[in-house]
């Protein structure tokens, strides 16, 4: 209401797949309706999380709610005298392995023409290829604006037509860490664009990378951690709430104990997190050892039982044998999905095995004490 919003616009995949909670579709309705109290109309296009094929249990759409089918349509609008083409179409199913472009209404002489598009554009690493198009081609189709949805990256391409992909509003989980966004766009009377990127999100997911390159003591390690956190929460932000994972990374000699106490160094973050007023994800290790693996693993142990847990077992044939035939037992249990976690042959089972053990023969060592017990 403070920027005078005509109308929003919903490029795909406003639902994440199929839903059970009543809550949702509640939720989605009110929020469109405070819309229409707000006098702001809102156009949608379904993605392939939310094809039309695949959502059932929604309520019925607002007056002010526009939702673009299977086919191809254009919606008229005029604005202050300014005669505004909204052209749109929506996945019917969930996979759009071609073009939709050539679907797509040719634009109308005098309006300024919008296209709305789920689509992977020129593709994105962890995104499936879907109504793949390029820049050039939606610039040639002849609209002014395209509003485009699918990667959650934000990217511009300025020309002949204004193409925005705008990301998303609100990062789901670590793996949408850093600042996210929606698009403010305004439109001059002469059809000039200016674009503003907008954060709205309440809250903000970020990798925080650590070095433990060169630490040695633990105590260092606890220092530098929380540092790291209490720097995260003094960063400037505009979200009000920031969940962390904090990155530990370099080489150190106390990698094998940071391994092994993962759980208690947790919990050491999350005491340094409560008091920055973060949230903890949890804890990614990347470290390496900083030395001898032998020396730094056993300095407590004989050499000789250190020599013989971290090279010697990881040669010997019974222990291979035992230790495939323990993951091949733990396999059965697993549901069929997870079955190929260690590999989908006998060769690939093996050779896990054994990378296995290299990891876990240190973590066995740092356990142990001189009386035997752990």
């Amino acid at each position: 209401m403070e920027e005078a919003v005509a109308f929003l616009l919903i490029a795909g995949d406003l639902w994440d797949g199929a839903y059970s909670s009543t809550k949702t579709p509640r939720f989605l309705k009110q929020e469109l309706m405070r819309l229409q109290g707000a006098g702001i109309r809102c156009f949608i296009v379904r993605g392939n999380h939310d094809a039309l094929a695949r959502q059932t249990g929604e309520l019925e759409l607002p007056e002010n709610t526009y939702l673009f089918g299977g086919r191809p349509s254009t919606v008229d609008l005029d604005i202050d005298g300014q005669h505004i083409a909204i052209h749109g179409l929506s996945f019917r199913d969930p996979h759009a392995p071609e073009s939709l472009l050539p679907r797509y209404p040719a634009p109308k002489p005098g309006a300024f023409n919008l296209g709305m598009m789920h689509t992977s554009l020129n593709g994105s690493p962890g995104h499936d290829n879907y109504a793949p198009c390029s820049p050039a081609e939606l610039r040639a189709h002849g609209y002014d604006y395209w509003a485009l949805g699918h990667i959650h990256r934000r990217a511009e391409h300025l020309g002949r037509a204004t193409i925005v992909m705008p990301g998303i509003p609100q990062g789901r989980d670590i793996g949408e860490a850093g600042p996210t966004s929606v698009t403010l766009v305004s439109v001059a009377d002469d059809n000039r664009v200016t674009l503003e990127q907008r954060a709205v999100a309440c809250l903000r997911f970020e990798c925080i990378p650590m070095d433990c390159a060169g630490v040695t003591e633990w105590a260092d390690l606890l220092s530098s951690l929380e540092r790291a956190i209490r720097e995260a929460g003094q960063a400037e932000r505009s979200e009000d709430h920031l969940v962390i994972r904090p990155v530990l990374h370099g080489s150190t000699p106390l990698a094998w104990r940071i391994a092994r106490d993962i759980d208690r160094l947790t919990e050491e973050a999350r005491v340094f997190a409560t008091i920055a007023g973060l949230w903890i994800d949890k804890l990614e290790l990347r470290v390496a050892e900083g030395g001898d693996a032998i020396a730094d693993a056993g300095t407590h142990l004989p050499a000789e039982l250190v020599q013989t847990v971290l090279k010697d077992l990881s040669h010997d044939p019974a222990l291979a044998a035992s230790l495939q035939a323990a993951a091949q037992e733990l396999l059965r249990d697993l549901p069929p999905e997870l079955r190929d976690i260690l590999g989908q042959n006998e060769a690939e089972l093996a050779q896990r095995c054994q990378e296995l053990l290299a990891r876990g023969a240190p973590l066995v060592l740092a356990g142990l004490t001189l009386d035997g017990t752990a």
